[in-house]
């Protein structure tokens, strides 16, 4: 059944200034600006200036799936709020029985080479996306911080480290070597 008009709205901090054209979205916050083009949904978007700023989204005669749009695209602008205004961080450990893998940050923590996964001599290289910056932890020994303000680029590069280490033509029941994000939550803490 069809809905004749579907809402969300979304504060905005003060801190946040929030651009919204022809449902192109920029969120300037004090880390820095993001941009996103959702011009593939059909929806209408407003900013909505008062006291404080709100980000109203709306659906018009939308089927189930077009309505599930909605809290889709609202998640999306909330993600980029707190992007530029606490950060993301995604924490890995590095797991093994044997050999011990060895993690060389390269270009300033814009790209990791991983050494040594299973005893292999293959190098693997994997390339950071735009504003994430991987470092070593100081509190944990083979720990890697993935740090950054487009969660989407900090995820996918996590995402791409574990990728490659993957354990290929063995069972993966017992060889359990590899990194894998162990932790993930925002750079700056709530008070």
């Amino acid at each position: 059944m069809r809905d004749v008009l579907k809402t969300e709205e979304l504060d905005i901090p003060s801190n946040v200034e929030v651009t919204i054209k022809s449902r192109v979205i920029t969120v300037k916050g004090p880390r820095g600006t993001l941009t996103k083009n959702v011009r593939h949904v059909d929806m209408d978007i407003q900013l909505v200036k008062g006291k404080t700023s709100k980000v109203s989204l709306a659906v018009w005669q939308g089927g189930r799936k077009h309505v599930a749009c909605l809290r889709t695209i609202r998640s999306l602008i909330n993600n980029m709020v707190i992007g530029v205004t606490k950060g993301f961080q995604y924490k890995m450990r590095a797991v093994y029985a044997h050999f011990p893998i060895n993690c060389i940050i390269q270009e300033s923590g814009h790209a990791i080479e991983i050494r040594n996964f299973l005893g292999e001599k293959t190098v693997r290289h994997v390339g950071m996306l735009d504003g994430v910056v991987v470092s070593e932890s100081k509190a944990q020994k083979d720990e890697l911080v993935l740090e950054g303000n487009d969660i989407d680029n900090v995820s996918q590069s996590a995402a791409s480290i574990q990728g490659v280490c993957r354990v290929r033509n063995k069972d993966i029941r017992k060889f359990l070597d590899g990194i894998y994000v162990s932790d993930r939550g925002t750079i700056l803490v709530d008070n």
